[in-house]
């Protein structure tokens, strides 16, 4: 699942304008001294941004964002709450010093840069999502995209009328929205239906 998370977030750093070079295609042995980052992306043509990014960032923010390091995690049966958290600190390794190294060998020394983590998604309630966030500031994150946002993102941008040859991923979007099986712009396919009353028999 992990492999097809990191391609489709690739797919939405590119199409937001970043130029990405992926942090490793093998997978260590031993992580004692992996920097956990999935991603390093440089946006060229960033502009200034008005406001204060948000912690929780949309897909619209990216584009005030020159240069950041990703950690993509696809543990999409799982909500990134508090105990989660605790229980996984490998999650925040690439937001560590040691992995700052590592960012300053493709950026340059002295350069600045976001550490984002691309999460399934937060908590729902209002005070474990506020948990969830203070605990990801603690240990150095400094945003966090859910994953649905940066699904819909792609998949907005995929027109059913272009060839897609070189990405199996839009391509196979593409069919989708070919054959009518994801509508925009409520993409049905991801939205779960209301069951539907039964009719009642008139009286006789």
């Amino acid at each position: 699942m992990s492999a097809i998370s990191e391609t489709i977030v690739r797919e939405f750093l590119e199409a937001s304008g970043f130029l990405v070079q992926q942090g490793r295609k093998f997978v260590a042995p031993s992580r004692r001294h992996d920097s956990h980052i999935d991603f390093f992306a440089s946006h060229p043509a960033a502009t200034e941004s008005k406001a204060t990014l948000p912690f929780e960032l949309r897909p619209a923010d990216l584009k005030h964002i020159p240069r950041a390091v990703f950690a993509v995690k696809g543990w999409h049966t799982e909500t990134f709450s508090p105990a989660v958290m605790v229980n996984s600190p490998e999650i925040f390794r690439f937001a560590q010093p040691a992995a700052a190294k590592a960012a300053e060998a493709v950026f340059g020394a002295d350069t600045i840069f976001l550490k984002i983590l691309v999460a399934p998604s937060l908590p729902a309630s209002k005070k474990l999502r506020r948990e969830s966030v203070e605990h990801l500031r603690g240990k150095g994150v400094d945003g966090v995209i859910e994953f649905p946002a940066v699904l819909s993102a792609v998949i907005d941008a995929v027109e059913k009328n272009r060839n897609y040859q070189r990405s199996d991923v839009l391509q196979l979007i593409r069919v989708l929205k070919a054959h009518g099986m994801l509508r925009e712009p409520q993409l049905e396919l991801f939205r779960a239906g209301k069951p539907r009353r039964a009719a009642r028999k008139p009286k006789p």
